[in-house]
């Protein structure tokens, strides 16, 4: 700071003035100086109630189903915000399927074949030895404790007497 400066702030008649002031202030503060007070009065009773600050007419619109299938309808469009490279391709669809089996048992007539009992998924199937059962799977043997299924791969499924087993088919 300039030398002159300093030795203003630092003189005695320069704070006697700044306390002489100040105290003025003071003074013109609590008299008033000729102004009034503000005017208090009651409320009057047809004032309208306050407005909720949040507009909720329009909720419902914004979370319904209808408003969802736009934007998943524009997520599709070329559009600089939603890319196409991350949708994998459709897929195939399924060539096999799953079916609950179970041996129920066998019975063999005089002079016929043994006819095995087995239950597929809900319905029941009686079937020869060398007959379909379900799919592509044929009855290979049929024992007592027993059934054996093959296919025309050579792929076999032994199933003990009332167990449940799920075996993959294709579909057909």
């Amino acid at each position: 700071m300039n030398p002159s400066i300093v030795r203003t702030l630092r003189s005695r008649w320069f704070s006697g003035c700044i306390h002489a002031s100040l105290w003025l202030l003071l003074y013109l503060a609590v008299t008033h100086l000729g102004g009034k007070g503000f005017e208090a009065r009651e409320a009057d009773a047809t004032a309208m109630p306050p407005q909720s600050p949040i507009p909720v007419a329009h909720l419902n619109t914004l979370f319904s189903t209808g408003a969802a299938r736009e934007w998943l309808a524009e997520t599709n469009s070329m559009n600089p915000f939603f890319t196409r490279y991350f949708i994998p391709p459709p897929s195939a669809p399924p060539t096999t399927r799953t079916v609950e089996v179970t041996y129920q048992g066998f019975y063999e007539t005089d002079g016929g074949p043994r006819q095995a009992v087995c239950k597929v998924a809900e319905a029941f199937v009686t079937a020869a030895v060398g007959a379909k059962v379900a799919g592509n799977l044929f009855v290979s043997d049929a024992t007592m404790q027993s059934l054996t299924l093959t296919n025309p791969a050579a792929m076999t499924n032994i199933l003990q007497l009332n167990v449940k087993k799920e075996i993959v088919v294709p579909i057909q």
